[in-house]
């Protein structure tokens, strides 16, 4: 693992939301991440899909991630802005977040990523993400 990949696990291990949504990063590479979580009927909407905010979170984190992976060492990132497209319900076993940096500027990245529902080997698209970054001195 070099140092890049363990930077951005380590930060999403640091992640309360995603450690309670029982999220993982299951890949990490320069501009990319995919983020991974279980269906959990605690976290379902009244018509027992995945509620949105599960959704959006996991794509949010992966755009944020997939961003950090090419910040300098310095520089933390925040999200400024991100637009969501709903695309199909989200009926699952489990949900997966894919995101890529489009381009990293100096001070904001642009990132999207794709959400899919997976059941078995299936996966169907159910979200995709636009989203702004913002590089941030590090603390």
């Amino acid at each position: 693992m070099d140092a890049i990949e363990k930077r951005v696990r380590a930060s999403f291990g640091r992640q309360g939301l995603m450690s309670a949504l029982g999220a993982e990063m299951t890949a990490v590479g320069a501009g990319t991440v995919e983020i991974c979580c279980p269906f959990d009927k605690q976290h379902s909407q009244q018509h027992g899909f995945a509620h949105a905010g599960v959704i959006t979170s996991i794509l949010d984190s992966a755009c944020g991630y997939a961003a950090l992976s090419v910040a300098p060492m310095e520089y933390e990132v925040l999200t400024v802005e991100f637009k969501v497209n709903l695309l199909a319900p989200a009926v699952g076993e489990r949900f997966v977040a894919r995101a890529v940096v489009k381009r990293a500027g100096k001070t904001l990245t642009i990132c999207s990523a794709d959400a899919f529902a997976m059941k078995g080997d299936e996966e169907k698209l159910i979200a995709t993400m636009l989203a702004t970054m913002m590089r941030v001195p590090s603390v």
